[in-house]
């Protein structure tokens, strides 16, 4: 007997078995929740939530405090839709690849 530990098998030669998927949205929403974050602190050093309101929907109340979350939410919202994508690109051809080898 060998004292390695148990390893799942990879999908094809060289590939890394497939992590968890609290693992994979941890890696998507982490970054992009701290990118966001960043984005909105950058954004609102020049630009008023109240004035931007008023030039672009001067018929709601939205208070300066509302305006802060409606931006960090679309900020969250873009920056994981930017890690998303970069993931499903970085992913292995073999993982979706339905041909049998030969």
């Amino acid at each position: 007997m060998t004292d390695r530990p148990h390893r799942p098998p990879a999908t094809d030669a060289g590939d890394p078995p497939p992590r968890p998927l609290v693992q994979r949205l941890g890696a998507i929403l982490w970054p992009s929740f701290f990118a966001a974050a960043m984005a909105t602190v950058v954004f609102f050093i020049f630009v008023d939530p109240l004035v931007l309101r008023d030039i672009t929907f001067p018929e709601l109340d939205i208070s300066r405090q509302g305006g802060y979350t409606i931006a960090f939410f679309l900020f969250w919202a873009a920056t994981a839709a930017s890690s998303l994508f970069t993931w499903i690109l970085l992913r292995p051809a073999s993982r979706f690849r339905k041909t049998p080898r030969a």
